[in-house]
């Protein structure tokens, strides 16, 4: 259940951010103040369409930000970054940087 509401969250999240770059593209918001304020409104398109696309792989992929991963093909299980690390704990490691 958990996993289906992480799914969920992300997958809106990912309709938000593409969402808000389409509302600015189309100037839905009226940002027509300046030249300036057009130039603003461009950068932030290119932005939440980039963190939404970026967020909608991320998605795709199987990795979430909350530290976890889905399974791998060949079923093993991702670790997060903290019991990585306590794995490496002792290990002269060139991955603990």
């Amino acid at each position: 259940m958990v996993q289906g509401v992480k799914l969920f969250f992300g997958i809106f999240m990912v309709l938000v951010y593409l969402g808000m770059a389409a509302l600015l593209a189309i100037n839905f918001f009226d940002w027509t103040l300046s030249p300036l304020w057009n130039t603003v409104r461009w950068f932030f398109v290119i932005v939440f369409a980039a963190y939404g696309v970026y967020r909608g792989y991320r998605e795709i992929k199987g990795e979430h930000t909350y530290g976890m991963r889905r399974d791998d093909e060949d079923g093993e299980q991702y670790m997060n970054y903290a019991d990585r690390l306590k794995e490496m704990e002792g290990k002269d490691n060139e991955e603990k940087l």
